[in-house]
């Protein structure tokens, strides 16, 4: 956006403010500005991105104020917003028991490029895409910028499904940013998932652009979209790909997840428990990417293989991907000046020694532990004294939650699983791991404990290592052969990870056969 067109934009949001407010709105002090907050009674405020605070020089806040702004713009839909037509500013009320407006937010919109230009080939797959992050980290932002893309770069038909008109701003005129791609506005929330399903059928578009998939029903129309051939681009809130697996509402997106009995063989061959959890179904997005920040993003180009991986507790490496500048004026993009490959403090504090192989990727594993400082357990007819002073006495990175609903584990006395099936019937919606202890003893929670936290460390990161290095090279041989390498022989491995190898060929149809005898047993792979 020019500074003429985001001066104009300006114009158009205070010429809807309380003159108070008004005369402290210039384009010099609002360049990094975020919103403008009117609280009945208080200061205005201009929130400023970083996390810095303004506090205007004038009179609080008064009820004439709110009812001239209010007076100035559209009607509030059911969600409680509205907005300035032609512009992507956003007006957000919050209401008393009344329903008489007490604030305001002034979301200022603007157009920024250079966003996606770190994952420009994956938009031009044509494939499936969702994005995860959490509120006010640009997913809205992302989504403008490839509707452009994909509608005037690619030439594609876009339809954005507009349900809050902060994509294309508001009005019956979508705003410019969004190119050639069309927009079907929503009268109310919960009417997206019928937009969506009519966008479809009546204006036969190659691409959908969604924000904010939030119900199971628009999760179902997701999934309509994408099985009728439609390349769908949405997203969803959830800080990582854990998060949507965990979402018993949105887990649909990423395949669904369904709880499995194995027998005493196949338990005993995969090292785990009987009950585990696996993948439900082909997920409906091909894609999925992680916004860390403004600038960084994880992306897993196989959703299906991302969602088994972590399912079965494999370490699993999204490609990073950083863009080195990010513009507010249309200054011309290339490839050199916007995609860096450098990877994030966060991967360079995991692997400081990074080969070549891996210098664009880092553990599934640590990244998670690094975005989440504790593990939150839940107990059921189980002492909390005794698991607080055993947190306590080995100093574990964990919290005890009295709400089911934060939790990331459950710990239940066995002899009262049955009295306590409604509490293990919500633990399986939320797909967390029950551990069960025989009694209150000191020695059995202690073991429960470290068996649900995995801190038999050396023996599992061992374990977990040779995995996924013997799968990694599975993948690798697969590619070959796909190249028009006749035959390729595996090193040697064990019964268990060899078998493990099998099936990771099977699923790219393939021929795998064991070959060699006693320490010298490998895996050859051919068409």
């Amino acid at each position: 956006m020019s500074n003429i067109q985001f001066q104009n934009d300006l114009d158009k949001l205070a010429s809807v403010l309380p003159e108070k407010v008004r005369r402290h709105i210039t384009c010099d002090k609002m360049t990094d500005a975020i919103e403008i907050v009117l609280d009945l009674g208080r200061t205005p405020e201009i929130r400023h991105a970083g996390g810095r605070i303004e506090y205007l020089d004038c009179d609080f806040i008064t009820d004439e104020d709110l009812t001239y702004t209010t007076g100035k713009i559209p009607e509030f839909t059911k969600d409680n917003r509205s907005g300035i037509a032609g512009t992507l500013h956003r007006i957000s009320a919050i209401r008393n028991r009344q329903d008489k407006v007490i604030g305001l937010t002034c979301r200022i919109g603007r157009v920024v490029t250079g966003t996606i230009a770190c994952i420009k080939d994956i938009c031009s797959l044509g494939k499936s895409i969702l994005f995860l992050g959490r509120p006010g980290v640009g997913k809205t932002t992302k989504l403008r910028e490839i509707s452009r893309l994909v509608a005037d770069d690619l030439g594609k038909r876009v339809v954005i499904v507009d349900t809050s008109n902060e994509i294309a701003g508001d009005g019956d005129n979508p705003h410019p940013a969004i190119g050639h791609a069309r927009r079907m506005q929503v009268r109310q929330p919960e009417y997206q998932k019928d937009i969506m399903i009519e966008a479809v059928e009546n204006h036969t578009p190659e691409v959908i652009v969604v924000d904010e998939i939030g119900t199971e029903a628009e999760a179902h129309a997701a999934r309509t979209i994408a099985e009728r051939g439609v390349m769908l681009i949405a997203t969803a809130h959830g800080n990582c790909l854990e998060n949507l697996i965990k979402n018993p509402t949105l887990s649909d997106l990423v395949g669904g997840v369904q709880s499995v009995t194995l027998g005493d063989d196949e338990a005993k061959r995969r090292a785990s428990q009987k009950t585990v959890l696996e993948r439900e179904k082909q997920p409906t997005f091909d894609i999925v990417i992680e916004i860390l920040d403004r600038s960084t993003l994880a992306v897993y180009k196989n959703a299906a293989e991302a969602v088994d991986y972590i399912l079965r507790g494999w370490p699993i490496r999204p490609e990073i991907r950083k863009v080195d500048k990010i513009y507010d004026t249309p200054e011309p993009e290339t490839p050199a000046q916007t995609i860096t490959h450098e990877i994030n403090k966060l991967e360079s504090k995991i692997l400081p020694d990074a080969t070549d192989s891996l210098k664009f990727s880092f553990s599934r594993q640590k990244y998670v532990e690094e975005m989440k400082k504790f593990k939150k357990i839940y107990l059921y007819a189980v002492s909390r004294s005794i698991v607080e002073k055993i947190i306590e006495r080995l100093d574990l990175n964990v919290e005890i939650t009295r709400n089911i609903d934060d939790a990331d584990i459950v710990i239940a006395h066995k002899n009262f699983a049955k009295g306590g099936a409604k509490i293990l019937s919500t633990a399986n919606d939320y797909r967390l791991q029950v551990f069960f202890v025989k009694t209150n003893s000191m020695a059995q929670l202690q073991k429960v404990l470290k068996e649900a936290l995995q801190l038999d460390a050396e023996p599992v990161l061992g374990y977990c290592d040779d995995t996924e290095r013997a799968l990694d090279e599975v993948k690798d041989a697969i590619e070959k052969i796909n190249s028009g390498a006749p035959e390729i022989e595996l090193n040697p491995q064990n019964n268990h990870i060899r078998k493990l190898q099998h099936e990771l060929v099977e699923q790219y149809n393939l021929k795998g056969e064991s070959i060699g005898d006693g320490q010298e047993r490998r895996l050859k792979i051919s068409k």
